[in-house]
């Protein structure tokens, strides 16, 4: 008889492996479990939409290698779908010369990732590519894409379901119980019984992590990147994406204008504390949430390291004009009265307990269990080659 399979986590990520695995075992029974009432509520659905193509991932990572096939692989998924998939390209832009040693450190991290037409710019060559972009030199990545992951989770959503799966929306799992070689979810509903599990939890990923009696590190500590949407009148002034060169303290890359595949620009994002998991209302606070952050060592360690960055990006967060300030280094013809604020996301960052930022992915397996606790971008990119890798294990289990 087929094992049966839960995945709990209706994000592109956990979509991804249910697909795969009805790919691996047709007619086997997989189960999605959402909290939300629809697929791709919370980190798929608030994002750049941006394909990476492997530039800032440290060489035999998890991220460069998953990164390098995921894209492809995505790529392919979209043509067959007919779903958005537009390499409008990035630049990575170097705009004065205290920048310069971190400059040639990403472009030898992106040649041995082997970034497909990577190119270095001058400031001449930047102009050609991105003639209202300003800096002394750039990394130029031509098939850089951007796309809409929230219509890539709603094809896999309808693929599992047409290929005999079931997609349980409006379900959140409260218990994990694990006896005589079989796992029992309990949700808000009802409890379902499977032979292996999957949790793709995203933001939720430490607590259904404990809920399996996994390590209690890493703790998710919950980042709000903000975004600002660029005035009808200037949004062709930017032909595909400029970043700046990315702090390798931090795993965020730093506010950058991005193209939307509905035409649109945005700028961001930043990386401001969220003291709501859930929720995509600035003031929004869950005081179990606070307590979560709070309450790990991890925080305060990180807050010791970074409070000086952590200042400023609030200082951005509270002033369009202070925010506009360090994106318009890159591109001066966009300012503060050019945007308005948009929509924001929220980043699940895993922090181990002496306060790292933990950067790569990280996938746990504990008998019949795969977790994946940390999957940040580019996950959305990767999803479907992290799909694979999780397969393969929860096969081998």
């Amino acid at each position: 008889m087929d094992q049966s399979f839960g995945i709990v986590g209706g994000g592109i990520v956990g979509l991804a492996v249910a697909r795969a695995l009805l790919l691996r075992r047709p007619g086997a029974r997989v189960l999605v479990l959402e909290k939300e009432d629809r697929v791709g509520a919370h980190q798929t659905g608030h994002n750049s939409g941006v394909v990476h193509a492997g530039i800032y991932y440290r060489p035999g990572s998890l991220k460069a290698e998953l990164c390098a096939r995921g894209r492809l692989l995505l790529r392919d998924y979209c043509a067959e779908h007919g779903l958005s998939h537009l390499e409008c390209g990035k630049v990575v832009v170097a705009v004065d010369r205290s920048e310069l040693e971190r400059f040639e450190a990403l472009e030898r991290t992106a040649r041995e990732n082997a970034v497909p037409g990577l190119r270095r710019l001058d400031a001449a060559g930047l102009r050609e590519v991105e003639p209202q972009a300003a800096g002394l030199a750039a990394l130029h990545s031509p098939q850089t894409a951007i796309t809409d992951y929230v219509a890539i989770a709603d094809q896999l959503a309808g693929e599992v379901v047409a290929a005999g799966g079931e997609v349980h929306t409006s379900t959140r799992a409260t218990g994990i119980e694990q006896k005589a070689g079989r796992i029992r979810v309990l949700t808000d509903r009802t409890s379902y019984d499977v032979d292996r599990l999957v949790l793709c939890g995203g933001l939720q990923a430490d607590r259904l992590g404990r809920l399996a009696g996994g390590a209690a590190a890493p703790r998710i500590v919950p980042f709000r990147g903000e975004y600002m949407a660029v005035a009808t009148g200037k949004q062709e002034l930017v032909r595909g994406m400029v970043y700046p060169v990315p702090d390798p303290r931090y795993p965020f890359l730093g506010v950058h204008f991005t193209r939307r595949v509905d035409g649109g620009l945005e700028v961001g994002p930043n990386a401001v504390l969220a003291l709501h998991r859930d929720s995509y209302r600035r003031s929004a606070v869950r005081p179990a949430d606070v307590a979560s952050i709070a309450s790990w060592p991890g925080t305060w360690q990180m807050a010791r390291q970074h409070w000086r960055t952590g200042v400023r990006e609030v200082r951005g967060s509270l002033s369009t004009r202070s925010y506009m300030r360090s994106a318009q280094r890159y591109v001066p013809s966009i300012g503060a009265e050019d945007v308005v604020r948009a929509g924001f996301g929220i980043r699940a960052q895993a922090v181990d307990r002496d306060g790292s930022l933990v950067d790569d992915f990280r996938i746990d397996r504990d008998g019949g269990v795969v977790s994946v606790r940390n999957a940040p971008s580019p996950a959305a990119t990767s999803s479907l080659a992290i799909a694979e890798h999780v397969v393969a294990q929860i096969l081998t289990a």
